[in-house]
């Protein structure tokens, strides 16, 4: 029997490198390592990298041929952007007449704050008219003569007109400095946005070129045949020749592989995500089984770069208690780790013998408030993870876990001081962290309109439990923690698909010129190794913005799990009746497909119409798509376009806001085709015809629709 093929996961941090190994069929995790990041080294980040793979095949016993994916996420954009260490960008704008005055403003961009007293290193030059090469060389030279690594070409209009920023190109190649123009980086309107976000992605451009050429050559060297694939901030994977064309989609992608690995590792679909560090805890959102995106803000402005939406607090497993007037005042945000002390409730309890606390400063500046033990084995923090251990809420062989008599000890001396006993004590040095922690999550559920009913709060990283179980306790919401949480990011980045997401702005846009933008999306990620038959393709039509925006996925093979427990018929009705917080009894099959199965109830309102509230779960028995009101009926992709006619048509609303098609998902074999982003009904039609055809005649389709108020 031949040796399952394993998917890699690398995860470069600012400390730590970490790896695993995932079976490729299964999903489990295999083996993980971890190596110090060789910042310092002459290959640079690079040398970790190869590290990492070298000892994660051999504690696994694999060989560099078993390798079926291999990706890595990446802190080093970011980290070159938050400590200025990026090349000097030479600006070359092009326009004549009234269109010169807004290049010429692009110039301010040599203003742009990277890190305290840096500011992005610019050279600005103008050309008149593109199409004079001459005069484009006379630019270069005035950009390289100021010390330019890399250009950039900008021009008005260039999302409908890009032919000049071509010539440019074309023009300035001879010089052999890496270049993009702007347009190719994102083709919103908006000229000064989108220059500025093509100098910042330009500013990274040569550092990320270096670092991509050592790791592939490194890589192949190695004897992975496997394409190496990069971590984007929007929780996908890019081919590597995509990242050298834009690297600053890497920039925030560290959140982004904690929560891909809980959206496809624990299959989530309405939730929020909190990754637990020993300083800080990363909180994202999952609707409806995708990431939530916006646009990112990149040196404290608004840019075209689609990234997860995070919001960051300071608050995390090795937090530090602050104390005052007998009572505790707050926790954090400095941590154990800043101040460089042992946490307490890891210590040996001889090391703890004679505590006696006392409040110390960490760093300069801060107040003298933070409660520390003096004992006879040297000084400790009180953290986070020692009041979660002294409750019982770390559960045991958990990356966080100490021995609980260890932990009520450390708490012991500072209950002393607060006059009352451990577990009040540390149930106020929780309160006190997780309410930070809660004022952002409840700002993230109304922000995506969660269903708290239905919404689950996932814990990763290594101090998950530091913080989700009792958050969970605090909220009443349903909470748990993810396997293997110390490695969720590297595991996301094992598990992650190939993404692709293409914007137009294309005012009364046409249903052949959205199905055009489907097009491309999903052309960009077949070309980077995503196998053709498992592409999926969600489209959105955002008519106060003329947007059309379609976001394609897929694997780079064709994944047919062979996990070892299917739920039965009776686990899936109890996960969609607990869902729908209903009787089981209640609960019946409305339809389904050899994946997914449709359960439904009636819940009646007094005066008003009753609701049919649906949840879709699939063969693991999970819950994929929560609907609070919907109409199901089940059809053949033969008999789909009259019948999805009919049913879009009946469910249509018109009214001031204009038309509103209702929410339509398809269910198609293994897939749910989400096709809810499309008001209009004749390209919703459209778009669910292309879903249908590849199918055959006969197989069957379920569609899914939700009427939008």
């Amino acid at each position: 029997m031949s040796t399952p093929r394993i998917r890699v996961g690398i995860d470069v941090g600012g400390t730590f490198t970490d790896a695993v190994a995932v079976d490729a069929t299964t999903l489990e995790l295999l083996g993980q390592i971890k190596v110090p990041t060789s910042h310092h080294h002459e290959d640079g980040v690079a040398h970790g990298i190869v590290e990492a793979l070298d000892r994660l095949l051999a504690r696994t016993g694999r060989a560099p041929s078993d390798v079926a994916f291999l990706a890595h996420g990446t802190t080093q954009a970011t980290n070159a952007l938050l400590e200025g260490d990026v090349a000097t960008v030479g600006l070359i704008g092009v326009g004549t007449g009234p269109s010169a005055v807004f290049t010429r403003r692009l110039a301010s961009f040599g203003r742009l704050e990277l890190a305290p007293g840096k500011r992005l290193p610019l050279a600005y030059a103008h050309v008149a008219d593109p199409d004079d090469p001459a005069a484009v060389r006379r630019a270069v030279e005035q950009v390289k003569d100021a010390g330019a690594q890399v250009l950039v070409a900008s021009q008005p209009f260039s999302v409908d007109r890009p032919e000049g920023e071509r010539a440019v190109l074309d023009a300035a190649r001879p010089y052999g400095l890496p270049m993009t123009a702007a347009h190719e980086i994102t083709s919103l309107y908006g000229l000064h946005r989108r220059t500025r976000t093509a100098v910042v992605n330009a500013a990274i451009l040569p550092r990320m070129l270096a670092t991509a050429g050592l790791v592939d050559a490194a890589v192949t060297k190695a004897g992975v045949t496997a394409p190496l694939m990069v971590m984007r901030c929007d929780g996908g994977v890019m081919a590597l020749d995509e990242m050298r064309r834009r690297p600053l989609l890497t920039v925030l992608s560290g959140p982004a592989a904690g929560v891909a690995g809980a959206l496809l590792r624990e299959r989530v679909s309405e939730g929020v995500f909190l990754e637990t560090g020993g300083t800080s805890t990363d909180i994202s959102v999952v609707h409806r089984g995708k990431v939530a995106v916006r646009h990112a803000t990149i040196l404290g402005r608004t840019s075209y770069l689609n990234a997860l939406d995070v919001r960051t607090v300071g608050v995390g497993g090795g937090s530090m208690v602050r104390i005052g007037d007998g009572r505790v005042t707050g926790v954090g945000p400095r941590s154990a780790h800043i101040a460089g002390l042992p946490y307490a409730c890891f210590a040996s309890p001889g090391r703890l013998r004679d505590a006696r606390v006392d409040t110390v400063r960490p760093l300069d500046g801060d107040r003298a408030d933070y409660a520390v033990l003096d004992t006879a084995g040297g000084r400790f923090a009180v953290t986070m993870t020692c009041a979660a251990n002294a409750l019982g809420r770390v559960p045991e062989g958990d990356f966080a876990h100490c021995d609980p008599e260890t932990a009520r000890a450390a708490i012991a001396p500072l209950a002393a001081l607060l006059g009352t006993d451990v577990a009040t004590a540390a149930t106020r040095i929780l309160d006190a962290g997780v309410a930070q922690v809660r004022t952002v999550v409840d700002a993230m559920i109304r922000d995506y309109r969660l269903d708290r009913d239905t919404a689950v709060l996932v814990g990763g990283g290594g101090a998950a439990a530091s913080v989700t179980p009792h958050l969970a306790h605090a909220s009443g919401m349903a909470g748990r923690i993810v396997r293997h949480n110390e490695v969720i990011s590297p595991v996301g980045v094992a598990l992650a698909l190939v993404r692709e997401q293409v914007e137009r702005i294309v005012p009364g846009a046409s249903q052949e010129q959205i199905l055009a933008v489907r097009a491309e999306a999903e052309r960009a990620v077949i070309a980077q190794g995503a196998a053709a038959e498992g592409v999926e393709v969600d489209v959105t039509v955002d008519p106060r913005t003329s947007t059309v925006r379609a976001v394609a996925t897929g694997a780079t093979e064709l994944r047919v799990q062979d996990r070892s427990h299917r739920a039965d018929d009776t686990e899936r009705l109890r996960a969609a009746a607990a869902s729908l917080k209903a009787d089981p009894a209640d609960v019946r099959v409305l339809a389904g497909t050899a994946a997914h199965t449709v359960y439904g109830t009636r819940t009646h309102r007094r005066l008003r119409p009753a609701r049919r509230p649906v949840r879709i779960v699939d063969m693991d028995g999970v819950v994929r798509h929560h609907a609070a009101d919907a109409r199901v009926e089940t059809t053949t992709v033969a008999g789909a376009p009259e019948v999805l006619a009919r049913l879009v048509g009946e469910s249509t609303s018109y009214g001031d806001g204009g038309v509103r098609a209702p929410a339509l998902r398809l269910l198609l074999g293994s897939r749910i085709a989400d096709l809810s982003g499309v008001l209009d009904p004749q390209p919703l039609l459209a778009l669910a015809r292309s879903e249908l055809r590849t199918r055959a005649a006969d197989e069957p389709v379920v569609a899914v629709l939700e009427v939008r108020p």
